[in-house]
């Protein structure tokens, strides 16, 4: 007796093969990921190395703790094989996107921070506009959008024609050529080191590239601090590492901020706080954090990012990154959940956390500035 097999099942046959053999070969490391062990592995990093050089045969490192090698058979793994399950209530969630907000915004009066969506804030401290990673397409490269920016660009730039650009790292849900190109020639950008000629064609004029430590005297007392964090870089015109990543911090004389980029938990946190004592809002990154194994080193996961907030013994954490686009396992909208739930769980000052709608336009907490004018 003769078999005939179709050219669909040859192919279909040989994936299978393909998976086990992936299967077989994938450390166990990946089937049981250790917690405690991560948090030892952190726990052995050195705070100097905060201070060491982070260049290393041309590449961008973190030199505290190297990002550990990825392969592609890693990422293949992680798509066939690792998978979170999660609620229907946990896949549905999403943040509420609030409407009206350009009207909103040119009838608000004094300090404030609007969740644009994502990783973009835009901030107002003493009539200057501070602008974090703008994103306001449809894809960040590939995934789309779940939720809607909470204005237009053409009302940003109406509304606010003078502004501050802060970008955190280059990946494409951070650094978005489009918009980039769309605001003010002449707003001021500062950048990771290694992003300044990339910028500079994306019409902007003023690019300030800064390394880790490194201020910038932004006027009037006020100064802008670029800091380490645990990421990585990467774009299909820019090779992996060749560009900085950074979290900043942003110094008035009435309110300090600090802008966490996308970061892995590190002893960086507690050694900022320690530096640079009296911070009022900590924006910290809660996203992309499943599965565990493939994300710890560049992603915090709930715990992780108030532990995160606790070392910067910073007033108030607002999450970032959530309810936009699905980057991790995890639902887009899951991390808000995660974290109302770690909150109540964990008997939390809900006051100190503020999870917010898309729109929403959060007042300056007026007991902050109080408080910096009486030091």
């Amino acid at each position: 007796m003769k078999f005939k097999y179709s050219g669909c099942g040859v192919l279909v046959f040989a994936g299978f093969v393909m998976a086990a053999m992936i299967f077989a070969c994938t450390p166990k490391e990946k089937l049981t990921f250790s917690e405690k062990s991560w948090e030892n592995e952190v726990n052995q990093t050195l705070t100097a190395d905060l201070y060491a050089p982070n260049v290393d045969d041309g590449r961008y490192v973190a030199p505290w703790m190297p990002m550990p090698d990825k392969s592609f058979l890693d990422v293949v793994w992680w798509k066939l094989f690792s998978k979170t399950d999660y609620t229907s209530e946990e896949r549905a969630f999403l943040p509420a996107v609030l409407s009206d907000t350009a009207r909103r915004l040119a009838d608000t009066r004094g300090d404030f921070i609007l969740w644009i969506g994502h990783n973009s804030f835009l901030v107002r401290i003493n009539d200057t506009y501070w602008l974090t990673d703008p994103i306001f397409s449809k894809r960040a490269l590939v995934p789309a959008r779940l939720t809607p920016p909470a204005l237009t660009l053409d009302d940003l730039n109406r509304l606010v024609p003078k502004v501050n650009i802060i970008i955190s790292h280059n990946h494409y849900d951070h650094l978005d050529r489009t918009t980039m190109k769309k605001l003010p020639e002449d707003a001021p950008v500062f950048v990771p080191l290694g992003l300044k000629n990339m910028v500079e064609k994306m019409n902007k004029q003023m690019v300030h590239e800064m390394d880790w430590w490194e201020e910038y005297d932004a006027g009037s007392g006020t100064r802008l601090i670029c800091l380490p964090a645990q990421h990585w870089s990467l774009r299909i015109t820019q090779g992996r590492n060749r560009s900085l990543w950074a979290s900043w911090l942003l110094i008035t004389p009435d309110v300090t901020v600090y802008f966490g980029g996308d970061s892995g938990y590190f002893k960086g946190f507690e050694e900022i706080g320690r530096k640079y004592p009296g911070i009022d809002y900590a924006f910290m990154a809660t996203t992309a954090y499943h599965p565990r194994w493939f994300m710890a080193y560049n992603h915090m996961n709930i715990a992780e990012a108030v532990k995160g907030f606790e070392d910067l013994n910073a007033r108030y954490f607002i999450p970032t990154q959530w309810g936009t686009f699905h980057l991790g396992d995890e639902p887009a909208g899951y991390p808000g959940l995660d974290l109302a739930r770690y909150i109540t769980d964990n008997q939390l000052d809900k006051e100190r956390y503020k999870i917010m709608d898309i729109g929403q336009i959060l007042p300056i907490d007026p007991e902050v500035t109080q408080k910096k004018g009486s030091d």
